[in-house]
């Protein structure tokens, strides 16, 4: 792997480039609230929560007089997603949340608290891949994607893997490489992925799907291991991590963190709050701060962000039909 100081000096570039391009335009209107909450739906500590305290950091003072990141874990967000929805559509409350809670809950839960169509993504806020990890309970003789699915299939009992939320995009991944693997993986759901690392690096479960950012900060401890980055190209947050595709694995998924309104919000105030989002994204320090989590700060307009989540939601329901997959698979 690269030295931290080589690692973050690239990763910083990226993550500039990333956030370029985008401005507060003149027509925005002054809406400066004494108090908003941004809601998340996992525990503090994994890449959401990071995510979230950096932006609410850099939407302060200028968004609002105070912003402060409220959890709300558990539920596979059903928590969060139904605080946002009734909570005042007034900017006051806000959601960063990736697109799984729409574009792959509502056809994998038999029922859901809230709609789609309860909610408005405002912008874009970062992108990024996700990973598969093993841990201290997998022999070290374990290096690849094809070596965790041979040793798996030999040591049936320990054929599982975690997830940060059941449900979520890095649950349907995990079952995924299973069905591709010819092997049932039993799924463990964690409330986000501070205690599913613990367990983990502890031995308690094999391997643990979620995001390339939220592992970068626990591969020094040196008890656990990356097998495969999800992407058509390797991540250049993890270079020596191979794609799922390099290993005989049709999997080519990438994720985005966006930031959600209440559906009755104004459409000016949406614009505002959009803007907002967008100044906060483009600012340096935050592009810097995302990269060592390996993710690349970009935003966009509400209608690319919609845009985006259409599409997730065609893709995500069409492979969930495909799969079988269910919150419970």
């Amino acid at each position: 792997m690269q030295s931290r100081r080589t690692f973050t000096q690239q990763l910083g570039v990226l993550a500039m480039s990333g956030a370029a391009g985008f401005h507060l335009s003149s027509q925005a209107q002054s809406h400066t609230v004494d108090l908003a909450r941004l809601l998340v739906g996992f525990p503090p500590g994994g890449s959401t929560d990071n995510v979230a305290r950096r932006l609410a950091d850099k939407m302060r003072g200028h968004y609002a007089k105070n912003m402060i990141v409220e959890n709300k874990p558990g539920a596979g967000m059903q928590i969060a997603v139904s605080t946002l929805k009734s909570a005042a559509p007034d900017g006051t409350t806000l959601l960063l949340s990736p697109p799984s809670p729409f574009s792959i809950s509502p056809f994998t839960y038999r029922t859901l608290p809230y709609t789609a169509e309860d909610v408005v993504p405002v912008a874009m806020v970062c992108t990024f891949p996700f990973v598969f990890a093993v841990g201290t309970a997998v022999p070290a003789s374990v290096k690849t994607l094809p070596d965790f699915m041979a040793w798996a299939k030999a040591n049936p009992g320990k054929a599982h893997f975690g997830s940060p939320a059941a449900g979520s995009t890095p649950h349907l991944i995990g079952s995924l490489v299973g069905q591709l693997g010819q092997l049932e993986l039993t799924h463990v759901a964690y409330r986000g992925d501070a205690p599913g690392f613990q367990d983990l690096m502890g031995g308690q479960v094999s391997g643990y799907s979620t995001t390339l950012g939220s592992f970068l900060p626990q591969l020094q401890s040196g008890r656990i291991r990356l097998l495969a980055v999800s992407g058509a190209t390797r991540s250049p947050f993890a270079p020596d991590v191979p794609t799922y595709k390099e290993q005989g694995f049709d999997i080519d998924m990438a994720e985005w963190f966006g930031v959600y309104v209440p559906a009755k919000t104004p459409p000016a105030l949406i614009q505002h709050t959009a803007e907002a989002v967008q100044k906060a994204v483009a600012h340096p320090e935050f592009a810097q701060g995302l990269a060592e989590f390996g993710m690349t700060a970009r935003s966009s307009t509400p209608q690319e962000a919609a845009a985006r989540l259409k599409a997730d939601t065609a893709s995500g329901q069409a492979l969930v039909k495909r799969i079988g997959f269910t919150a419970e698979s």
